[in-house]
């Protein structure tokens, strides 16, 4: 028996099967995580040699990705010697966040991690728009005073 309604006097009481009752709860809980969406986060991988069509491509993924509703991190990788000129992974995001200036924005500004450098990018309008600046991580000076 299950209690319909319980402010009334004398309270009104219907007789249920249990089995079914929780059989319609449980397809009601699995309805509402399927209308549930959660974001994930994409990864992009870029090479400081990358082609010009390349790069191109690797923009058209990121749009498609932030449509879905992702967030992207976008990471340059250096390799070998290439570690050496930050400056030119710093331009490839540079480039990225220009052509992608009405679709996404930058959710924490680009920060060098290693031997990636990094930014996580939101659909325009999701998060405050941070100014993109690379965040070099501890470097060592080897300058003698």
């Amino acid at each position: 028996m299950a209690e319909v309604s319980g402010n009334v006097v004398p309270p009104v009481c219907r007789i249920l099967d249990y089995g079914k009752y929780r059989y319609e709860q449980t397809k009601k809980e699995h309805e509402a995580k399927k209308a549930h969406k959660t974001g994930s986060i994409r990864d992009v991988h870029l090479r400081p040699k990358i082609g010009q069509h390349d790069l191109e491509l690797k923009i058209k993924m990121i749009k498609r990705f932030l449509d879905e509703g992702d967030k992207v991190k976008v990471s340059v990788i250096f390799r070998g010697r290439e570690i050496t000129h930050p400056e030119i992974g710093w331009g490839l995001i540079q480039q990225v966040m220009q052509d992608l200036k009405t679709v996404a924005n930058a959710e924490k500004p680009a920060v060098m991690e290693g031997r990636n450098m990094n930014v996580v990018l939101v659909r325009a309008g999701e998060r405050s728009e941070h100014t993109v600046e690379p965040k070099l991580a501890k470097e060592s000076v080897n300058a003698k005073t």
